[in-house]
């Protein structure tokens, strides 16, 4: 396939822009959609709207060289790829499982229908539930395609927030489409520009080794955020034990934190959950005890506040310290810490919430505007009680006794 191909990109979001960026930067012409006029208007500058490491470099190179523009609307290409959002369904039924909605995916797969033509390639790289390439090729069956002629087909995106750029090309990837021609011409678009080994299957099992990959460190993180409770209750130190068991050489236990977010290993579980109808039985129990790590969390930061005001006769200042749902990010997609800033927020009376990866004065504080953002340095001057969350690299050499640390940033 020549580099000469015109591409779509549905979605310009952490995975759609790097994506857009990185094949503009490699000669091919990329039409990016976006429903965010602010985010289109930004990338047209040259300038990116989230972050990650060299991004701003591939975006600015490909806006200047004429081979990257964004617009609100679709165009003909040769190439489609949707990288749009695959949330859940939340309930408040207690105990509910959560089901996937997938409407962002059917709302780009219609508003690509008028623009593809026989031979296109059309590829979902969201993360979806087993089922959903399927149901993009139905959608655009209903829209007038005629989709024995064109070739549909998922490759999960496999990639690191904070090193995107690189595994993008080295990573391996995994290419399934609803024919076998669809697959091969799909596989061989992704080796004009994949270094990794780029592996054949079919639909279904594309979205499924996606989502076992993402159920996969979920489990094993639920084991970490579990042995990390119960070393609370036996008073064992959590890093100390992971790191001595760990000496052991067929183990290897991850480190707990506050929680599980992000858009794949918070979310991608519970569509297996959800399609097995009680058959995934350790694949819930463990989402379902990272989420209690979160509630936890918020229980010992109130009683650890409560403890303060019975001896210093005030409530504390508290401060949260990181927001992302990993370091040295700025993504808050079902950021755990996020979730507790809130809820302490509103159970205690004095909190503020510092995340040193967004500008204190961003669209931070317009769309959480309950919460009371502030700078490290003031929330570490003002408050009585600094509560870790977030094992950000701005809070590693921090020296400080008053604090409750729940992502191991303060060992030494």
């Amino acid at each position: 396939m020549h580099t000469n191909k015109k591409i779509c990109i549905i979605g310009l979001g952490y995975i759609g822009l790097p994506t857009a960026a990185l094949l503009a930067n490699r000669s091919y012409h990329v039409h990016g959609v976006d429903i965010n006029k602010h985010a289109v208007d930004t990338i047209n500058r040259g300038e990116i709207h989230i972050v990650e490491p060299e991004l701003d470099t591939f975006v600015r190179s490909a806006v200047n060289s004429g081979k990257l523009k964004a617009d609100t609307v679709p165009a003909e290409a040769d190439v489609f790829i949707l990288a749009v959002p695959t949330p859940f369904h939340h309930t408040d039924i207690p105990n509910a499982c959560p089901s996937p909605n997938i409407d962002y995916v059917i709302a780009a797969t219609r508003s690509i229908a008028p623009y593809v033509r026989e031979g296109n390639i059309v590829i979902l790289e969201s993360t979806s539930p087993v089922g959903t390439t399927d149901k993009l090729a139905e959608v655009l069956a209903e829209n007038g395609i005629d989709v024995t002629k064109v070739h549909v087909a998922h490759c999960p995106e496999r990639v690191l927030p904070g090193h995107i750029m690189r595994e993008l090309v080295q990573n391996d990837r995994i290419v399934g489409g609803i024919t076998l021609e669809a697959t091969n011409a799909t596989a061989e678009f992704y080796r004009t520009f994949v270094e990794g080994e780029v592996l054949e299957t079919d639909a279904k099992t594309a979205e499924m080794a996606k989502l076992t990959e993402n159920s996969f460190r979920d489990v094993n993180i639920a084991f970490a955020n579990e042995l990390s409770m119960l070393c609370d209750q036996f008073g064992i130190d959590t890093l100390e034990l992971i790191r001595l068991a760990n000496r052991h050489p067929r183990v290897n236990i991850l480190q707990p934190g506050c929680g599980v977010g992000g858009h794949c290993i918070a979310v991608d579980p519970w569509f297996i959950v959800d399609a097995g109808k009680g058959s995934a039985r350790l694949i819930e129990t463990a989402r379902r005890v990272n989420d209690y790590k979160s509630e936890w969390v918020i229980e010992k930061v109130k009683n650890a506040a409560l403890k303060f005001e019975n001896e210093n006769g005030c409530k504390p200042k508290v401060a949260c310290m990181g927001l992302a749902f990993k370091p040295d990010i700025d993504d808050l997609r079902e950021s755990p810490a996020l979730y507790i800033a809130k809820r302490l927020n509103d159970e205690l009376a004095n909190v503020v919430c510092v995340e040193p990866n967004i500008p204190v004065d961003s669209e931070l504080k317009t769309q959480h505007s309950k919460l009371n953002i502030t700078s490290l340095e003031s929330a570490m001057a003002d408050s009585d009680l600094q509560v870790f969350l977030v094992a950000h690299k701005e809070f590693k050499d921090l020296e400080i006794e008053t604090n409750l640390d729940f992502c191991g940033v303060l060992k030494k």
